[in-house]
């Protein structure tokens, strides 16, 4: 199985001056759980995740003056969208994250999340053999 068939389209773009704010409103409007961060200024593509944000906020940092320059990861592994789910999944264990920007000819087609990947892996469950989980 490829990247290309488990990776989510959707790819949300903002700059390095959005604030942390505007990023985690664009991010929840879109139901994504990262952004593409584009900088020509400072050489190229980054991301901010959803994770990136709660540690701002967790640390008493003010989401409506932070920066998404500040808290975006600048070293970033990308995919492709023709590398195998298990490629994939290799890269996010290796370096210890959970989301890959796919590629394609230098410009971002796509996110393939862990979640992405283990939705194809696991097999899909009917309300017969759902886990019972109360409160």
């Amino acid at each position: 199985m490829l990247v290309r068939e488990v990776m989510s389209t959707v790819v949300l773009t903002i700059g390095p001056a959005h604030t942390l704010r505007q990023a985690a409103a664009l991010m929840s409007a879109r139901r994504v759980g990262a952004a593409v961060v584009y900088d020509p200024d400072a050489g190229g593509i980054g991301i901010l995740t959803e994770r990136d944000v709660l540690v701002s906020v967790g640390r008493g940092q003010d989401p409506d003056t932070e920066r998404a320059h500040g808290h975006t990861t600048t070293d970033v592994v990308f995919a492709t969208p023709t590398w195998t789910v298990e490629e994939a999944a290799g890269a996010m264990a290796h370096g210890g994250f959970r989301h890959l920007i796919v590629l394609d000819g230098g410009e971002p087609v796509g996110i393939v999340s862990v979640r992405d990947i283990i939705r194809r892996w696991a097999p899909a469950r009917s309300p017969h053999n759902s886990p019972v989980v109360t409160a």
